[in-house]
């Protein structure tokens, strides 16, 4: 591959990292608002998706150099392209992987918080029980049989 084949392989590279990444940006930050308060999202969505570019950039980089050698120069131009997509396919599948457990993992925490709520406010054990007598009756006798 000349160099200016090298050049606008790579150029068409970041910009498929770019637009994969922005799409993950939005449709994660969108999922993650169920679970997290919309400042929290925006931050965790961030700290992913920066993941998500430095190492499929990097995955790019190390394609680009690659030697295939297929007998001709389009066939050769297709097998990086396959495998390019590939790779963007595999971090972004990876990815939204991370997003679902980072989703579940807060949703199992808002659960075991909000049933630790519902265990420290006053329970069955903590209310006083007094048996109804005939006394507010006007009998004195306990309405319950001894």
């Amino acid at each position: 591959m000349d160099a200016n084949g090298y050049v606008t392989f790579l150029l068409i590279g970041v910009l498929l990292v770019l637009i994969d990444g922005q799409i993950l940006y939005r449709g994660g930050l969108g999922y993650l608002r169920k679970v997290y308060p919309p400042d929290s999202a925006r931050s965790v969505m961030q700290l992913v998706t920066v993941l998500f570019h430095l190492v499929v950039l990097g995955v790019l980089a190390l394609i680009s150099t690659l030697d295939v050698a297929t007998g001709m120069a389009i066939r050769d131009l297709v097998v990086r392209w396959g495998v390019v997509l590939l790779a963007l396919a595999a971090a972004h599948g990876l990815t939204m992987a991370i997003l679902v457990n980072l989703r579940n993992r807060r949703r199992e925490e808002t659960l075991e918080d909000e049933i630790a709520a519902d265990h420290t406010g006053p329970g069955p054990q903590d209310a006083s029980v007094y048996p109804v007598t005939d006394r507010e009756t006007g009998s004195g006798r306990s309405s319950y049989p001894a």
